[in-house]
């Protein structure tokens, strides 16, 4: 394959993958705006409704490193196949739960199904494109995700006022389910001419040997801690605590609440490819864009816990589209997987990297939720726990990045090829155990 480019085979394929994508992060956020619905349907409260984004994140977390190993193992073609058809089996179960236990179930299963679909393309992304493609393709990835949350705020808002619960979830999980056969038909593992890798029995050993690994290379653990502190405040006011904001702490309308957090679609969308070409060709710019929206989204966050009453909206909609650059951002921990770890192990080391965002959001949506149940629905308050949420993955990314740094100095010192090339700074230290526990 040419430098820089990529057979119209391998963008179809890109193509066919990444619809998968866009059909999870539709149902991972669809609670966005069904959230009140779920509350009437199943009779419960705060906390027990953050139950269902806790339980889903949580699956989809614990899932990513199992994930990656698999789709080292079997390839992406097969795991997506079976992606599509455990979340449309999910959809399918939640579009017929009565009772809050069964909707558990039917999250669960979602969560398992859309553990399964990011990963697997990123993975498809390492092996069909150039190298210095992968950036820009994994934003390009994440965008196109975007538009399945598009579809998870006022469409689904009109289809679930109007057909209702039953029939909405219904039809799209068989969607999901059929979507399954062309996954299966069009995607292949390897680029054209590139004959798929032989299929070894699984070792045990050799599978944790490859975590391990993954684990203790420096810029994965980096990439771990940028997805974490990055990605998780947008995504928790997108997958369920932004309505409920909106409406029951805010005042406005559900109407006008769905509206707003299209801001978060439509600035990722936007935002993504351009954070991806850029870091494309300026990867030593990675780290600091991290650094720099971090810093903006505590000011953000300063400025929405300390306003005084009710937000204008015209202060809410620039606060958002500040925050949903934190979804481009986290795209950074990719590229550093990808660029930090040998092809025949990026899967699992994507895995890892992904498990940090999904796993603040756990603990953050969480958190929230027990805070609004034990103070009766002070957003305020209950908000704090982003906060802390965000120092603390601000700081260990910082620990990570000046330890990734060291690698790549001790690494160019033995004369060995690095992925970036990076000036040394005062604050370096070189001789530091990059390999030591955090």
């Amino acid at each position: 394959m040419p430098a820089g480019c990529a057979p119209v085979r391998s963008w179809l394929i890109w193509l066919t993958a990444v619809t998968v994508y866009l059909l999870a992060v539709f149902h991972r956020t669809s609670f966005g705006v069904a959230g009140l619905k779920a509350a009437e349907r199943f009779g419960v409260g705060s906390a027990a409704l953050g139950i269902f984004t806790v339980l889903q994140v949580g699956v989809y977390a614990a899932m990513q490193i199992p994930t990656g190993v698999l789709v080292d193992r079997y390839g992406p073609r097969r795991v997506l196949t079976a992606a599509a058809l455990i979340l449309g089996s999910g959809q399918l179960l939640l579009g017929l739960a009565d009772s809050y236990a069964l909707g558990l179930v039917a999250r669960g299963v979602l969560g398992l199904g859309d553990a399964l679909t990011f990963v697997s393309v990123l993975r498809l992304v390492a092996a069909h494109f150039p190298a210095h493609r992968y950036p820009l393709l994994a934003s390009f990835t994440s965008a196109v995700g975007y538009l399945g949350n598009l579809a998870a705020t006022v469409p689904l808002t009109l289809l679930l006022d109007g057909p209702g619960w039953t029939v909405t979830f219904l039809a799209v999980g068989a969607v999901t389910v059929l979507y399954s056969v062309p996954v299966a038909l069009r995607v292949r593992d390897t680029p054209e001419g590139v004959p798929e890798k032989r299929r070894e029995p699984v070792r045990v050993g050799h599978l944790r040997e490859q975590i391990r690994l993954a684990w203790q290379t420096p810029g994965t653990r980096l990439g771990f801690w940028v997805h974490f502190a990055t990605m998780f405040a947008p995504n928790v006011l997108t997958l369920l605590w932004g309505l409920p904001f909106l409406v029951q702490g805010q005042g406005l309308p559900p109407a006008t609440a769905s509206a707003l957090l299209t801001v978060f679609v439509f600035g990722s969308m936007a935002g993504g490819p351009l954070l991806g070409a850029v870091i494309g060709r300026y990867p030593v710019a990675r780290v600091p864009l991290v650094i720099g929206y971090l810093i903006g989204a505590a000011g953000v966050w300063a400025v929405l816990l300390g306003w005084n009453g009710h937000i204008p909206v015209g202060v809410l909609v620039p606060a958002f589209a500040f925050l949903t650059l934190g979804g481009p951002a986290s795209m950074i921990g990719f590229a550093l997987a990808r660029d930090y770890n040998p092809l025949s192990r990026v899967g699992t080391a994507t895995g890892v990297v992904n498990v940090g965002g999904f796993l603040a959001t756990t603990v953050t949506a969480l958190a929230i939720g027990v805070l609004l149940q034990w103070t009766g629905g002070n957003f305020r308050i209950a908000l704090l726990a982003v906060v802390a949420v965000l120092a603390v993955g601000s700081f260990r990314m910082l620990v990570w990045w000046r330890r990734a740094r060291a690698s790549v100095f001790e690494a160019e010192a033995r004369g060995e090829e690095v992925p970036v090339h990076i000036r040394r700074r005062r604050w370096d230290r070189a001789l530091e155990p990059v390999g030591a526990a955090a």
